[in-house]
């Protein structure tokens, strides 16, 4: 049986509306991140952004010597009382591509279940600025964050951060960054299908080597595109690559969701189970019947709104604990 009817329905009528089109395309990737927005746009159209949330892009002080970093800034709106806690958001995109904008609706769903206030960034992309610049882009909004926690309306000692795909690996290696460097504290990690292997070993991998939206052929290049001249130096740091670190303790409690059809499946499961080995707090969710990205291309279809409401409650939960 081909591979694509084992799909919930919903996710194929969402494929076939893509009509075989890649997210990204590697002959000429600032033609594929145009055309990568275009698509998502599309795919966003028929939702209207929410009364209930405002937002403000602007930029924020980028790492030492590095441009500064532009954010956007979601905050509920005639919230009374105290907010429950700041969500630093990184997009996906393979390392390569991606914008804060892609995610909008995602993070206005967010603030407005929630209640919190979010912060997505717009780091910048390999393989233009490899690793460490996109991580330490990300590094410092948080530092932003919790420096001018009293401005956004939230606790430092609450601030979460969450990321897909390759924002997903960010968000691993940052919240390792940030617990070696000691600044911020975070409070709690979401990981949705993150982006922790470079090493391209686990059966996942080979299984589900072509399935939509990113295959294996991807990986691979999403990898050499980010991690530069590392892998040629047989040097790829944790905060690169977080399924190389071999210290896992004291990370924040996490919460973390991979579908059951997708390369990230055996390193997002492994990884899961090393936290907690580790004596770190973690949940684990496996999606089935989905591929890489599902909620991106599909996000009204009921899996998706499924995986929305199951971090939201654990933002919720980790907030209110």
């Amino acid at each position: 049986m081909d591979i694509i009817q084992k799909y919930d329905p919903e996710l194929v009528a969402a494929l076939k509306a893509l009509n075989g089109r890649p997210l990204i395309g590697w002959d000429d990737l600032p033609a594929a991140r145009q055309s990568m927005k275009q698509s998502l746009a599309a795919i966003n159209a028929s939702t209207p952004d929410s009364p209930q949330v405002a937002k403000e892009d602007r930029t924020v002080p980028g790492p030492q010597g590095a441009p500064a970093v532009p954010i956007r800034i979601y905050r509920p709106v005639n919230r009374v009382g105290p907010l429950p806690g700041g969500l630093l958001w990184i997009h996906g995109g393979g390392y390569v591509s991606g914008s804060i904008e892609q995610n909008d609706g995602l993070m206005q769903h967010t603030v407005e279940r929630v209640g919190c206030v979010a912060v997505s960034v717009e780091y910048r992309l390999a393989p233009e600025h490899p690793f460490p610049a996109p991580l330490e882009d990300c590094y410092a909004v948080l530092v932003w964050m919790a420096e001018h926690a009293a401005s956004l309306g939230i606790d430092p000692a609450r601030i979460a951060i969450a990321g897909s795909s390759a924002g997903g690996g960010l968000a691993a290696g940052l919240a390792l960054l940030a617990r070696d460097r000691g600044k911020v504290k975070v409070a709690f990690c979401v990981l949705i299908s993150p982006m922790l292997d470079d090493r391209d070993c686990t059966a996942s991998s080979e299984v589900f080597a072509d399935t939509p939206i990113w295959s294996r052929q991807d990986n691979r290049k999403g990898w050499r595109a980010f991690l530069g001249d590392a892998v040629a130096r047989g040097k790829v740091p944790p905060y690169a690559a977080a399924a190389r670190a071999t210290n896992l303790t004291n990370l924040p409690p996490t919460y973390i969701a991979v579908s059951s059809g997708e390369v990230f499946l055996d390193e997002d499961v492994e990884y899961a189970q090393r936290l907690a080995r580790a004596g770190v707090p973690v949940e684990l969710h496996v999606y089935p019947n989905t591929f890489h990205g599902w909620a991106l291309v599909a996000p009204r279809a009921a899996i998706s709104q499924r995986l929305l409401a199951d971090w939201n409650q654990a933002l919720e939960r980790a907030w209110n604990s």
